[in-house]
């Protein structure tokens, strides 16, 4: 919750951004605090706390102190130390753990404020799902296709930029786009993903907010990046962007119903024989 607060505070007008500041000057007294006392604290209104609570996928202030007590309870141990030329080979393989840790933890942090069930609505009544990527992100794109086919549904994976432009071209309404991207930044997702959402088809962007294709999506799923990949590829954030479709994938069997969970008993049954 605090990440998250602390990432998009400048998308928020200045009476909200005056709650976010005090919240992240004083995160332990503002998790015990009633909703009149924060206002007063934040030099603001009640109901500008409601839409600050709000902005962040809550109810209402109802929601904000166990979100924040969450939050204050995150191991204060894994921090994500960069990797160093002279590290010891022992030393460098547990701050890159360490570093995985934390990806999951901040995913783990931020799921309740995704728009998890609106994503899953869609997936549910998709014409067919088109999961997309590139370089490191293409991966997770292509695993998350292959799992997602056993609950029945069209799907594949678009891992180059040519594929990707052209099927926003000719994507049509019922079809979902996933875009999956450690950075954001890559110009012709962010082009294909604003082409496919035009033509009436669902997007979706797992990627870090404020980019430019998370602004083209329609709903985000906040993958912030904590990792220095100058020179090594997307490691933890990689891992942070397959759990969170994992967990999509649960949500989309469970939603789909028995008709999901024969087909994934079929699509075991039919390995028995290897």
């Amino acid at each position: 919750m605090l990440d998250l607060i602390a990432q998009r505070k400048a998308e928020l007008g200045p009476a909200e951004r005056r709650v976010a500041d005090w919240v992240l000057e004083h995160p332990r007294r503002a998790a015990r605090m009633r909703l009149a006392e924060l206002a007063t604290a934040s030099g603001s209104s009640e109901p500008t706390v409601i839409r600050f609570c709000r902005r962040f996928g809550l109810r209402g202030f109802r929601d904000f102190a166990p979100r924040m007590t969450e939050a204050l309870s995150r191991p204060a141990a894994y921090v994500h130390h960069d990797v160093l030329p002279d590290d010891a080979p022992v030393d460098a393989a547990t701050k890159v753990v360490d570093a995985s840790i934390q990806a999951l933890l901040a995913i783990r942090s931020q799921v309740a404020s995704m728009p998890v069930q609106d994503v899953v609505n869609a997936l549910a009544a998709a014409r067919q799902i088109v999961f997309a990527g590139l370089g490191a992100s293409g991966h997770v794109a292509a695993d998350a296709s292959h799992k997602f086919f056993r609950l029945g549904l069209p799907c594949t994976a678009l891992t180059d930029s040519p594929s990707i432009l052209q099927y926003a071209a000719i994507a049509e309404p019922g079809d979902v786009l996933l875009v999956t991207s450690h950075s954001g930044r890559w110009s012709e997702l962010a082009r294909a993903t604003a082409t496919a959402g035009e033509r009436g088809a669902c997007t979706v962007a797992l990627t870090e907010p404020g980019t430019p294709l998370a602004g083209a999506a329609r709903f985000l799923l906040p993958c912030h990046a904590t990792e220095d990949t100058n020179v090594y590829t997307p490691m933890s954030s990689r891992l942070a962007q397959l759990a969170l479709l994992d967990a999509l994938q649960v949500a989309l069997a469970l939603a789909l119903g028995d008709a999901a969970v024969d087909r994934l008993r079929r699509s075991k049954d039919a390995l028995k024989s290897l």
